[in-house]
């Protein structure tokens, strides 16, 4: 067996990620991150050797985890990046015995993912056109637009180039998760707000990125997450307020109105049905709220 140290390993490993799988940069961060504290974990007691990895040693950092407070979805998120690592480590005869192969994730209690009601994220347009000119505001409401009218990730806005608009077949080329490029449809509403965002641009060649900051350079994540926190401020009090929201509120929005799990399955670019499926359970959430709100035998009666 090779005696590669967990860095070295580390390194291969996000190597094939980036160049093989074609994981997103965000994947790509996270798992560095995660690995990273565990290496330096690793460091304190001395092990630098992958082999030297003990399923001790790994039971001893989850620990460590639950005493820093972290929540289970974190250390399983955690445990997922190592899993992930070592598995790496055995296919390539790096190590013979995966120290995490019968070690389970935490039980996670999945949480129902919050929402904006449509009227609340229509009154979002308002603040925009009164905060700003024309030009900044047509570029804002065009970024709602997609992240919410065609539930994109905020990583897939960024990467957006004009070229990916196609207003003849009313679609959008969306590369998403895993390098996997998905073609969703565009609303006419959706269409009319980015023709008039694309004639205020300077350049419009086909390759540009869509959205630029000042520079002309493309868009990041933290500059569209600054702006869509700012707005959705303004008309909810929900504790995440986060670009991935609107995606979650389109989803769940779809299949209030009796869209098909499958179409929405495929608008999202979710690899599993299951995935999909949590939108279900928002719905028949919001469903009792209304009934126990509205209807007149939603309480029990006195006896």
């Amino acid at each position: 067996m090779k005696q590669l140290t967990i860095t070295e390993v580390r390194d291969k490993m996000l190597a094939e990620l980036s160049g093989v799988v074609r994981a997103s940069e965000n994947t790509l961060e996270a798992y560095n991150r995660d690995i990273n504290e565990f290496i330096s974990f690793c460091i304190a007691k001395d092990i630098t050797i992958i082999s030297q990895v003990t399923v001790k040693v790994v039971r001893s950092f989850i620990i460590k985890l639950n005493e820093q407070g972290l929540t289970k979805s974190s250390i399983s998120r955690k445990l997922s990046a190592l899993r992930r690592l070592f598995f790496f480590a055995v296919q390539n005869d790096i190590i013979e015995i995966n120290p995490l192969a019968k070690i389970p994730n935490p039980k996670v209690i999945r949480k129902l993912p919050e929402i904006v009601n449509l009227d609340s994220y229509l009154e979002i347009y308002s603040f925009v056109k009164k905060e700003n000119n024309y030009n900044d505001s047509i570029k804002i409401i065009s970024i709602f637009e997609l992240l919410y009218g065609c539930a994109m990730r905020v990583s897939e806005l960024c990467s957006l180039n004009i070229t990916d608009i196609d207003f003849y077949s009313m679609s959008i080329r969306i590369f998403g998760k895993g390098a996997k490029i998905r073609i969703v449809p565009l609303g006419s509403k959706s269409a009319d707000v980015i023709k008039e965002y694309i004639k205020t641009l300077s350049q419009k060649s086909h390759n540009q990125p869509l959205f630029t900051n000042d520079l002309n350079e493309r868009l990041d994540r933290h500059h569209i997450y600054k702006i869509v926190k700012k707005y959705l401020s303004f008309v909810t009090d929900i504790e995440k307020r986060s670009p991935h929201i609107l995606r979650h509120s389109a989803a769940t929005h779809m299949l209030d109105n009796n869209a098909d799990i499958m179409a929405v399955k495929e608008i999202l670019g979710h690899e599993n049905l299951s995935t999909t499926q949590i939108y279900t359970h928002v719905s028949i959430e919001r469903l009792k709220q209304a009934y126990k709100k509205a209807h007149p035998k939603s309480e029990k009666e006195p006896v």
